[in-house]
């Protein structure tokens, strides 16, 4: 006896429902894109008790054929699409034909619905999948469909849904993306009569941005636009200080179609790379337009995922696109947000005064200058340089990027450093934390040399040196050499007032007042540093007289020794010593000093942590830990020369704004912002 039967057309319905109809949020998604396809300029939504008692679209669109009012709950009945050939072709965002006769059969459905602007329509009753109502009546063009009890008749379905909040939810974030895919349309989501959601439908995304979003988020993004000869991006990208807890804020949308797509999201979380901290993901909308047959979004009942023919390549394009945008921005979070008013009653700002030391004698100056500079270029000098056979001498006449040092009468005195800028002034060693500005610009106040001494915790013979690791010299291919200046971002001039706790330092210029972290700073300096250096670690690495000895678990022991060959990657040799024990014969000779043992056992843990080892993570990952090592910390005091050496080097570095770990290094404060913290404008 036959065991197989054709399923009854009411339950197949209810089993692609499951798969179509997940949660509310699903039937809202389905109508409307099914209004969207229509040609609708406006949408409204309507919802009660998270969707699960109503759900009500209505739109303006085409409307539906009175006589394909009934057709359209047919499983598979669609205008999309006529053959096979056009599943290649796709560019309506519904296509197969299941979401109402889905929806029809866990929910009691009315449609009313048409075609022209005779007032005349249709409308139909559905219930459960059985078709109660089918007549004319009087309506405008357009859909207005509504879905009520939505499982009602399926109990199961309806106990694993979440609360009326959770649901509530998933249902604004779909009209959230549907309004960011198509600003051309006003879209207006309401709760139990409460408005959620209202867009202009002007077609500016940047004011779906902010009525979603918020104004002060539509402020910090930055637009993109970008093509090749497959692709085409537009859209805004979030500034770093924007960064949200979740991926929630990344929106990416492919010919109008908002997807999910763990390639692209990965892709831009790369051009963030450094510029987030950890577990901090941007705020991202991106328009991408390309062919229809380069992506094929029959792969997923609810259309969310798609599959793209040349995904590697439309990655990289994503990810080069973007981090070309994020490095043409000067990407300063500015503490408070405001604007100067404009009109007749734009308020007035008083001037700033100025209050020049008066300059010390030349013979005692000069002394003066010439003691500091040699202290300077002592405590700064790269670290293993004494160890390195053919690391360069640096006199105290010599600035660190190789520019002839300028000598100074003392700290505050603008002659000795008029029309130069600030990298100059840096490398001169023009140690005033008011340094001299050009005659173009104001002149700023300066420190003498006792205020500068007691700025720096005590005279010459009280301060105590700091390591030699605490300021590392650039490199000439990132910071320039004599007589040339380097591409560099738009970082801001800056004149160093002062330090704050001894972990911030404290500078000005035209615009307002800057804030460093003088930590994140130097991690920034030594990680480009060390990025640079490790890639050529071979040439650097050097025998030790002494090994070092380091002890892991058995279970550790055995991974890691299928895994040494990586580590010479990096210029540390390291080998196994019987047990548990393995040695480092070798590693680079600009490592920390004192801090060899414990950088190797983090990079070892590094090592171990990862499934897969990819070269070039390995080289950013141990740069990093380098750099953190090796970097200045809170709380520890710096003298007007090392703080305007660091800011010097800060500025030259590719990425000024973010430490490795993705930290801000610089916060701001415009002139605006103080004058209104005071009351000076109101």
């Amino acid at each position: 006896m036959a065991k197989i039967a054709i399923l009854d057309e009411h339950i197949a319905n209810q089993i692609a429902a499951g798969e179509v109809v997940e949660r509310p949020a699903s039937v809202v998604k389905e109508l409307v894109e099914n209004a969207i396809d229509a040609g609708a300029t406006k949408i409204e939504v309507a919802v009660e008790e998270g969707g699960l008692q109503l759900i009500r679209v209505t739109d303006n669109g085409s409307g539906i054929e009175s006589e394909d009012c009934e057709t359209a709950f047919y499983r598979h009945a669609t205008s999309k699409i006529t053959s096979g050939r056009d599943l290649f072709q796709i560019r309506s965002l519904g296509f197969r034909g299941e979401a109402l006769p889905s929806i029809a059969a866990v929910a009691k459905v009315r449609l009313v619905s048409s075609s022209n602007d005779t007032g005349l329509g249709r409308v139909i009753e559905i219930e459960g999948g059985s078709l109660k109502l089918n007549d004319d009546i009087a309506a405008p063009q357009g859909t207005d469909i509504a879905v009520k009890e939505l499982f009602y008749n399926t109990p199961a379905r309806l106990k694993y849904m979440k609360t009326i909040q959770t649901e509530l939810g998933h249902i604004s974030d779909v009209m959230y993306r549907q309004a960011l895919a198509h600003p051309e349309i006003a879209f207006a989501l309401r709760h139990n009569g409460n408005t959620l959601l209202q867009s202009p439908g002007g077609g500016d995304l940047l004011q779906v941005i902010a009525a979603i979003y918020g104004v002060n988020a539509s402020k910090g993004m930055v637009p993109i636009e970008a093509e090749d000869l497959d692709y085409r991006i537009t859209g805004f990208i979030g500034r770093p200080d924007l960064a949200r807890s979740n991926r929630g804020g990344m929106s990416t949308i492919v010919n109008g179609r908002y997807i999910r797509n763990q390639g692209l999201h990965q892709a831009i979380l790369r051009a963030y790379h450094t510029l987030l901290p950890i577990n901090r993901y941007p705020l991202v909308v991106l328009m991408l337009e390309m062919h229809p047959s380069l992506v094929d979004v029959n792969v997923h009942p609810a259309k969310l995922e798609v599959r793209f023919s040349k995904e590697p390549e439309l990655n990289g394009f994503v990810e080069n696109s973007v981090r070309a945008v994020l490095n043409g921005q000067v990407l300063i979070p500015q503490v408070v947000r405001q604007t100067i008013g404009k009109g007749p009653n734009r308020s007035v700002i008083q001037e700033q005064f100025h209050f020049p030391a008066p300059p010390l004698g030349a013979e005692e100056g000069a002394s003066t200058a010439g003691q500091t500079a040699a202290a300077a270029e002592n405590t700064l000098r790269p670290p293993g340089a004494e160890r390195d056979p053919g690391a360069r001498s640096a006199g105290p006449d010599r600035g660190w990027g190789g520019a002839p040092q300028r000598s100074t009468a003392a700290f505050g005195a603008p002659a000795a450093a008029e029309g130069l800028t600030l990298r100059e002034r840096g490398a001169a060693g023009a140690g005033t934390y008011g340094a001299a500005p050009s005659p173009a610009k104001p002149p700023q106040s300066g420190l003498g040399s006792s205020s500068a001494a007691a700025y720096a915790g005590g005279g010459a013979a009280e301060r105590q040196p700091l390591p030699a690791t605490r300021l590392q010299e650039m490199p000439e291919a990132l910071y320039g050499s004599p007589g040339a200046e380097p591409e560099l971002p738009a970082f801001p001039e800056l004149s160093l007032i002062g330090q704050h706790h001894g972990t911030y330092l404290i500078a000005q210029n035209d615009q307002g007042l800057y804030l460093i972290d003088q930590h994140a700073a130097h991690e920034r300096v030594n990680y480009e540093y060390y990025y640079e250096k490790f890639g050529r670690p071979a040439d650097a690495s050097q025998e030790l007289l002494i090994p070092i000895t380091l002890e892991f678990t058995p279970s550790e022991s055995a991974k890691l020794q299928e895994r040494l060959h990586w580590f010479e990657q990096v210029g540390v040799v390291l080998e196994h010593f019987g047990g548990n024990t393995f040695r480092v014969v070798a590693h680079p000779y600009w490592f920390p000093q004192g801090e060899e043992a414990s950088l190797i056992e983090e990079m070892a843990e590094w090592v171990l942590s990862e499934r897969v080892i990819d070269l070039a993570k390995l080289r950013e990952a141990s740069s990093t830990m380098v750099s953190c090592k090796a970097s200045i910390k809170a709380n520890q005091k710096l003298t007007p020369e090392e703080a305007n050496t660091l800011i010097r080097r800060l500025a030259a570095c590719k990425q000024p704004y973010t430490c490795p770990h993705g930290r801000p290094i610089v916060v701001s404060f415009s002139a605006y912002d103080l004058e209104k913290l005071f009351k000076r404008v109101m």
